[in-house]
Parts: C-alpha cells; sequence; structure tokens
C-alpha cells in the first residue's frame, strides 16, 4: 500500500510504506517492502521462518519477530502479563541461529474462528550481543533477503544503497545515555574544598605566629620533706585528686624520737631532783643537806652526790628548776619538729607525681617528695615559649587558637602576660629543659573555655593571629580538614585489627 503524489512536474513519486499482500491460498498474509527507509524504523515487524522453544522445550511457531518483540500462534491465549524465558530458533540459510531472551505477553488475538491465537510478547531482557544478532536479521528481512551465516560472517550490516553510501557500509552506532551532572559538580565541588584547604593551611603557617613550644601548664606546689627520715607509706599516685588538709604522708625520723624520749626522761629526772632536795632541806632542820652533783648526767656512770650548806643547797634548787624549764622548751620544740614530718595538703589539688614508699624509701632535708598542681579557676592555662624576633608582634589580650591533640575544634584563647623571666612562677607541665632556651620569651594564655585538669603536661599547638576573623577562618577550616584526616586514620586502624582478627580466628 504505497501512497501516490504527484509532484509540480507531473511525475509520480512513491514514499517508502509497508504494504501487507494477501495470498488467499497459502492462508497468511506476507508482508513486502517498497523503498523503506530501514535507517529509521528499527521495530517494524517481519516474518521470517521461524520457532520459540520454551523452557519445558515446547517449540510454538512464531508469526513475526522484530528487534522489540515477537508473536508466537498457540491453540488457547496467553493471559497479558504473562512473563517466560524462551529462544528464538531462527532459520539462517541452511543453519539455525538460537537468541535467548526473556519476554512478557502484552496481547492475545483470535484467527480463524478462535481455533488459533497470536500471542505478542514484549522484549523484557535480551543480551547486548543476541540483540545486535536479532537486528541485523530483522533488517536483513527488511531488504528483501533472507539471513546467512555467510552475510553474518562478513559483518556487512544490511541496508539501502542510499545509505550504505552515505555511511560507507558502517553501522549506526549504539545512542549513549547522556552523562549525568552531577559527577561533575561533585568533582568540581571537590576542587574547591581542596583550594580552601590549601588556602588556609598556607595562612595558617606562613602568617600566623607560631611559638616555639606550648603545653596546658598549671600552678605547682612541691611538697619537701622537713627533715631527714624513712617516707612513710602512702597510696597516692600521678592523677589522685586530694582536697584541702587531707593527710598525704609522713617521715618516720628515728634520731628525733630518739631526742624527744632522752628530754622527756631528763625533765623527770630534774623533777624527782627538786623534789627530793626540797624535802631533805626540810627535814635537816638547818643542818647539812645531801644533793646530786648534776641535773643531768651526761655518761653512764653512777651520779656524785655531796654534803653542802641549806643556803648552797637552796642555790641549787633554782639551778635545777632553770634546767627542768629549759628541758621543758627542748620537749615542746622536739614535739614541734616532729609534728611536722606529719605533711597535710595545702589545697584542693591534683598529684603531679609522688616519691614511691616502697622498701622503706629513707629522704634527706628538703628532698622533694610529692608535686601538686592547683586546678581552680583560672589556674589552668597554656604556656607558650616565642622567639624574640616575634614577641614585639605579641601583647596583652591578643586573639589566640588553641588545639588540643586528638581534638577537632580549636579554643579561643587571650594572652595575660609577656615575661622574659619564665621561672617567676613555678608551673607544672613545662619540662625544665624547654625553658633553658635563652632567646625565647614566656607567653600565658587564659583559654575561653576550661581545659580539663588531665590536660596538664600536654604539649598543644598554639596560633597567634592579628586579625581575628582570618585568623578564625584558617585554624576552622584547618581543623576541619585535621578532623577528616583522624577519622580516615581510625576507620583504617579498626578495619586492619577486624581484619587481623579474622585472620587470627
Amino acid at each position: 500500500m504505497s501512497d501516490h503524489h504527484p509532484d509540480m512536474n507531473g511525475i509520480d513519486r512513491n514514499e517508502p510504506r509497508l504494504g501487507p499482500i494477501a495470498h488467499r491460498g497459502e492462508g497468511r498474509h506476507h508482508e513486502r517492502i517498497y523503498h523503506e527507509r530501514r535507517d529509521e524504523r528499527r521495530f517494524i515487524r517481519v516474518s521470517p521462518p521461524f520457532r520459540v522453544r520454551l523452557e519445558d522445550g515446547q517449540e510454538l511457531p512464531g508469526a513475526d519477530v522484530s528487534v522489540g518483540g515477537f508473536a508466537v500462534r498457540t491453540s488457547r491465549p496467553l493471559h497479558p502479563g504473562e512473563r517466560l524465558s524462551a529462544s528464538l530458533l531462527l532459520t539462517a540459510g541452511a543453519s539455525e541461529l538460537i537468541v535467548p531472551v526473556r519476554a512478557e505477553c502484552r496481547h492475545a488475538t483470535a484467527e480463524q474462528g478462535g481455533r488459533h491465537h497470536v500471542n505478542g510478547f514484549e522484549i523484557t531482557d535480551i543480551e547486548p550481543p543476541h540483540r545486535e544478532l536479532l537486528r541485523q536479521v530483522v533488517r536483513s528481512c527488511l531488504t528483501g533477503r533472507q539471513p546467512s551465516i555467510e552475510s553474518l560472517m562478513e559483518g556487512e550490516d544490511p541496508q539501502t544503497p542510499r545509505k550504505r553510501q552515505a555511511t560507507h557500509n558502517s553501522p549506526l552506532p549504539p545512542s549513549r545515555p547522556p552523562k549525568p551532572r552531577g559527577r561533575y559538580l561533585l568533582l568540581f565541588a571537590a576542587i574547591g574544598v581542596l583550594a580552601i584547604a590549601a588556602a588556609a593551611t598556607a595562612y595558617r603557617n606562613f602568617m600566623l605566629i607560631e611559638p616555639s613550644f606550648a603545653a596546658v601548664t598549671a600552678p605547682r606546689i612541691d611538697i619537701r620533706a622537713p627533715g631527714p627520715g624513712i617516707l612513710e607509706a602512702h597510696d597516692l599516685q600521678a592523677g589522685d585528686r586530694v582536697e584541702r588538709d587531707q593527710a598525704l604522708t609522713s617521715i618516720a625520723n628515728s634520731d628525733l624520737k630518739s631526742e624527744l624520749i632522752l628530754s622527756r626522761a631528763s625533765l623527770n629526772y630534774n623533777e624527782q631532783l627538786i623534789a627530793n632536795l626540797k624535802e631533805h632541806l626540810e627535814s635537816a632542820g638547818g643542818g647539812q643537806v645531801s644533793i646530786a652533783s648534776s641535773a643531768r648526767p651526761e655518761s653512764g656512770e653512777a651520779m656524785s652526790f655531796e654534803t653542802v650548806s641549806p643556803e648552797i643547797a637552796q642555790a641549787r634548787i633554782e639551778q635545777f628548776e632553770t634546767a627542768r624549764d629549759l628541758e621543758s622548751s627542748r620537749i615542746t620544740a622536739l614535739e614541734a619538729r616532729q609534728a611536722s614530718n606529719d605533711i597535710y595538703s595545702p589545697c584542693e589539688c591534683l598529684v603531679a607525681w609522688a616519691l614511691s614508699s616502697a622498701d622503706g624509701t629513707y629522704v634527706n632535708e628538703s628532698e622533694r617528695i610529692m608535686t601538686l598542681i592547683r586546678t581552680g579557676e583560672d589556674d589552668v592555662m597554656v604556656e607558650a615559649l616565642v622567639h624574640m624576633d616575634d614577641i614585639e608582634r605579641i601583647e596583652p589580650n591578643q586573639t589566640a587558637y588553641v588545639s588540643l591533640p586528638n581534638a577537632s575544634t580549636p579554643i579561643r584563647a587571650r594572652v595575660r602576660n609577656v615575661a622574659l623571666d619564665v621561672e617567676r612562677q613555678p608551673r607544672a607541665g613545662f619540662p625544665s629543659w624547654v625553658r633553658q632556651q635563652q632567646n625565647v620569651a614566656s607567653v600565658l594564655l587564659v583559654p575561653e573555655k576550661d581545659l580539663p585538669a588531665e590536660s596538664v603536661g600536654k604539649p598543644v599547638d598554639v596560633r597567634f593571629t592579628e586579625a581575628p576573623l582570618l585568623g578564625a577562618t584558617a585554624e576552622w577550616v584547618w581543623q576541619g580538614m585535621r578532623a577528616v584526616i583522624q577519622l580516615g586514620e581510625r576507620v583504617y586502624r579498626a578495619a586492619t585489627q577486624e581484619e587481623e582478627t579474622r585472620e587470627a580466628g
């Protein structure tokens, strides 16, 4: 069935159309193409000799086939929506081509008074090589030639002569879906993030002031031995908290105890001598009195006695009383020294270091036995050593940023004071060998957020800024980048440990 269109010059022109021609003797329709533009129509149904083999081995005669579907003849209609897996057995000369497909029934049409039904299927799944083979078979039928193995092996794609001349016998390239723009947006976003991170890192490292060393510090209190002796047992360790007036430890001084015992014995001896002498003086009735020669014997020899007049005896009583008072004062002093050996906490502090008392540790006078740090409000600060070349750029109340280890956000701080004498106030958490530098100054920083007392002694990263806005932006970007890197390292370590555990198990 071709449309007839006369042109202006009186010449008839036939547009390419698909025209069915009925042959009554054969009982079915045959389709024939008249100059069809097959480069633009790829889903035309053709009727080559073929069969459809189902999964159970049943074979059905084929009615027509196209690149997108096929039709089979059955004695009973199939239900629309029914899915099946089948193989198209296409005749190609003396050979047979097998094309496996998955299809879904779309319609069922009755023929010959309902004795036969034509069931149309849409191909839902087919491998790309099989689809290309089916396309070549269909296009070969559209050219009026039956497909053959020889033509397929030669790689010839059947087309009209006009199309072959335009494309030089090359098949049409398969259409590619447009590339999504999301990947480009993600790529540009990643490039922008990297550029911002690089700029923040460069500004932080080259424009901000970096100290030579910085650490979290707090006021230090050194507990020293009041005298020589053995350190009594205690259970204090670094990190323990102590309350004010809490007993810490004591020093056992055996020499002090012995001297105190002897002084008390001498006091009792003097009191007894005075009492006996007064009693003898009263009973003598003005006669001679026997008295001891000394109020405190210096050796282990027996005491000697002598006989004196009552006047001399009264004078000796006064001497014995003076010696008794001296011994009493001596005992008071020794008791005070002994009491000072019991050491108590001077504040609510944190134990930074304590000397072990195992195995009867002997300490000398003024030897350090314990170090306490004050952890009250505004006591825990950051101390930084800044080189003298940069110290002129730092002034009180200037802004700085402190980065604790394993922290994802910086802590804003302000400069409290700048001092050249780094030992003016003893502070715990700063190594002594760092303070030996001669070309640095000490800068104390007060953080706006209270630092934990457990962080005393930990080194920190400090940056001084002269432009708070730019400094804060650079610090936050750098800290965010560091947090991402730390997260990646933790995930990698966790995955590695899990893999090692799995291998060990």
